[in-house]
């Protein structure tokens, strides 16, 4: 299956019981590499890198490789990216999933961000760096000083409404999702993926590419754990209040208080637990 394809797949399964075996039809998640390769203008010439092969659900892969550079620090703003497209003169089995990047003239961005193992798991996007240097709270964003709040009813309503809004994960059980809210509680932005990161990325991708402010009164819902990753993304991003059905890890928590980023774990429909940044919940 191509890039292009869905994020499931149907399968006969052999469903079995006390009674024995039963074939049965059911759907799973669809897993693929997705190559980016970065092209940069240096001193005068062209350069191309093959910046990282990742894990990840096919389908949306613009708004991925646009968050992933984004998050990476590579580019700013969606303008810094000159064109992106599929490369055609692959072999047949890798159509689809490779993707090349031509950034703008001039663009002034550290060559050191590109030092990177050259593959990532689906599970997995610090473990591809190459420098411990590279996972430390300089990397992120400026801390938030605004006194914006949200509140606690409305966070508490975003579980329910990701459980309805997240069909390949009710179709799989098999995919993670990003959601992208206003201080309301409106659904503005989702994104699926097998990857927790990749999904963080399509969804700061998506909002890149589609001119929305993820600075403004924005909240972001993770379906899973938040790692140290998922926070500097985050952070980076510019999202102030960042929500988890899952647990955060210690440097997540660590990172996310030095940004005064506010950080909420372990969401149910009648309780949460705010980690830092308790003064946006109103």
């Amino acid at each position: 299956m191509s890039g292009n394809g869905g994020l499931v797949i149907p399968w006969t399964i052999q469903k079995q019981n006390q009674d024995g075996k039963e074939p049965l039809s059911d759907l799973v998640a669809v897993e693929e590499p997705l190559q980016i390769q970065l092209e940069y203008e240096k001193y005068g010439e062209w350069h191309r890198n093959d910046l990282l092969v990742t894990m990840r659900s096919p389908g949306q892969d613009f708004d991925l490789v646009m968050g992933f550079l984004f998050a990476e620090g590579i580019i700013h703003q969606e303008k810094d990216v000159l064109w992106m497209r599929y490369c055609q003169r692959v072999k047949p089995e890798e159509k689809g999933n490779v993707v090349r990047v031509r950034l703008i003239p001039d663009l002034v961005f550290d060559p050191g961000k590109l030092n990177r193992n050259f593959f990532a798991h689906s599970s997995c996007g610090v473990c591809g760096k190459t420098a411990i240097v590279a996972v430390s709270f300089e990397a992120a964003g400026l801390p938030f000083h605004s006194d914006r709040k949200i509140s606690a009813e409305t966070v508490r309503s975003l579980a329910q409404k990701l459980d309805t809004e997240q069909t390949g994960f009710n179709y799989t059980g098999g995919l993670h999702a990003a959601a992208l809210y206003e201080d309301t509680g409106d659904l503005l932005l989702l994104r699926e993926d097998v990857g927790r990161h990749n999904a963080l990325d399509k969804l700061i991708g998506a909002g890149l590419r589609q001119g929305i402010n993820l600075r403004e009164n924005k909240v972001v819902l993770l379906s899973g754990r938040v790692s140290f990753e998922m926070v500097q993304k985050a952070v980076n991003a510019g999202i102030q209040i960042l929500v988890a059905l899952g647990a955060p890890t210690s440097l997540a928590v660590r990172l996310a208080k030095e940004k005064n980023q506010t950080l909420i774990g372990f969401l149910k429909k009648d309780r949460f637990n705010i980690y830092c940044g308790e003064k946006r919940i109103k």
